[in-house]
């Protein structure tokens, strides 16, 4: 049975979604952007600071469940532009160092609100 997940830690939904849901053993994120808990969009920012933005919202929804990124097995990102590529990839790296998810990555034409970066993730419960 599916059940809603929702935590003050990280930004509320601000549309018909919800921040996670899990089934199972399986949690499944909401993309997140460059948001912080309070509602700030760190739009300015680079595309460091706003995938370790969007990092710590998803590492927020798993701590609320007793889990840790090391529990993620598949994330996508979402970028503006490819190019931003590897400023992603190197923070990102800061939260994945050992035993890094699967991943995909893909340019879009816009993200919401004008972000550089989306990032959405799946994790094992177990």
């Amino acid at each position: 049975m599916k059940r809603i997940i929702s935590t003050s830690e990280a930004p509320e939904a601000i549309g018909a979604y919800s921040q996670a849901t899990t089934a199972g053993d399986l949690l499944f994120t909401a993309g997140q952007i460059a948001l912080t808990p309070e509602g700030e969009f760190l739009g300015e920012e680079s595309v460091a600071v706003q995938t370790r933005q969007c990092l710590e919202n998803i590492k927020a929804v798993l701590e609320s469940e007793g889990l840790s990124t090391q529990h993620v097995l598949k994330t996508t990102v979402y970028l503006d532009d490819i190019d931003d590529f590897d400023e992603m990839n190197g923070a990102y790296g800061e939260y994945f160092a050992d035993n890094p998810p699967a991943r995909s990555a893909f340019e879009v034409g816009a993200l919401p609100k004008g972000a550089a970066v989306e990032i959405e993730a799946i994790a094992t419960t177990e």
